[in-house]
């Protein structure tokens, strides 16, 4: 298969779709792959590594979207990139279409077959290709919500960890998950007083016996929570549920209840965010106030890291790019039913039930895609 890979174009992205050990491993298996120049300089692979590695370099986008049996890339395409995808083609990345209606119309017009990495699955019930960001969101929740906190930057001017005889920063964490477990154990490691909520009470006792009391947990009642964000000078909303739009769990009215310069991570807002006043920012422009308090909403915070974050990414993709490459997707897919889950276009169809529900829009099982 001709598998290609652009650079990202997104704000501030700097990862990228495919590291030069994954261009090895497909060389190696008789595949061709065709890198746009630069792509990887961001994550820190210069292009003569991508050459040594085996694959092809060209100079622009637009070659590799054209000539390309499988796109793969990091976030979802931009509109510009939606223009050169077609029908045949398969494209695999990041999506989240539930909150973003116009790249959902687009990618049906286009016919691709797009293939989400946040709604693959595992036979855990996990999803594999989302973990790894997940777990860098999280640690980098913290650490950009301590920053966020700082008198400078709006905050309330108050240090995660205190100083003896002076409390540190109370810190509350929405959702018990990857996300969630991740920015406890870092907000903890940086000495707050840190308090996860989540519905699960299986989820609870887990944490509890892992982490032996390193943070506090709580069941995620809405009257429990409310309390909760009054008392807090952090909030990390890590809220998830697969390739939907995120619930609203703080709302505009409850910001009055908060502390002046309390700070909202929102690492859910590439489904749409899980605080009401939250709108999307990026990493030139992080954060923004409303009625006091800071919201810090970066859509794609592991890019903050693109180095790290890109070499966790191909260590969980690189399976699954071999697979679509050397069976083709049908073949791959169907016999694999978590890539299977990760179907949400083909040819024009949306095979996604949780997004058709968001967009309200009509979706066929994807078993009935392997068919068209």
């Amino acid at each position: 298969m001709l598998i290609g890979s652009v650079r990202e174009i997104k704000p501030q992205e700097f990862r990228v779709g495919l590291t030069p050990a994954a261009v090895q491993e497909a060389v190696a298996a008789g595949h061709e792959v065709l890198i746009e120049a630069g792509a990887g300089i961001g994550a820190g692979f210069d292009d003569d590594t991508y050459r040594a590695a085996g694959a092809t370099l060209v100079d622009t986008a637009e070659e590799v979207f054209a000539r390309a049996e499988m796109v793969v890339k990091v976030k979802e395409p931009q509109a510009s990139e939606r223009k050169q995808l077609r029908e045949g083609q398969v494209l695999f990345t990041y999506l989240h279409l539930a909150p973003d209606p116009e790249q959902t119309r687009d990618l049906l017009d286009s016919g691709v077959t797009a293939i989400a990495y946040e709604t693959v699955t595992d036979r855990a019930g996990g999803l594999p290709l989302l973990a790894p960001m997940s777990e860098v969101a999280g640690r980098l929740a913290p650490q950009v919500g301590s920053w966020s906190l700082q008198k400078a930057n709006g905050g309330r001017g108050v240090l995660m960890g205190g100083v003896p005889g002076v409390l540190p920063a109370r810190v509350v964490v929405i959702g018990g998950g990857v996300v969630g477990t991740h920015a406890a154990r870092i907000a903890a490691g940086m000495g707050a007083d840190v308090t996860v909520y989540d519905r699960s009470l299986p989820r609870l006792r887990y944490l509890d016996d892992v982490f032996g009391g390193r943070f506090k947990s709580a069941y995620s009642s809405s009257a429990g929570l409310a309390e909760a964000i009054t008392q807090a000078d952090m909030v990390i909303g890590a809220v998830l549920i697969p390739g939907a739009a995120a619930p609203k769990l703080v709302s505009r009215a409850q910001l009055s209840t908060m502390k002046p310069g309390a700070v909202l991570v929102d690492v859910a807002i590439d489904q749409g965010g899980c605080f009401e006043t939250s709108r999307a920012t990026t990493h030139q422009d992080p954060i923004y106030e409303v009625d006091g308090v800071v919201h810090y909403c970066v859509a794609n915070m592991p890019g903050a890291v693109a180095r790290t974050s890109t070499q966790a990414l191909g260590n969980a993709t690189l399976p699954f790019v071999m697979a679509l490459a050397g069976k083709g997707w049908r073949l791959a897919c169907s016999e694999d039913e978590h890539l299977l889950a990760g179907l949400n276009t083909h040819a024009g169809r949306l095979t996604y039930a949780a997004v058709g529900k968001a967009l309200d829009l009509p979706t066929i099982n994807p078993r009935e895609a392997l068919r068209l």
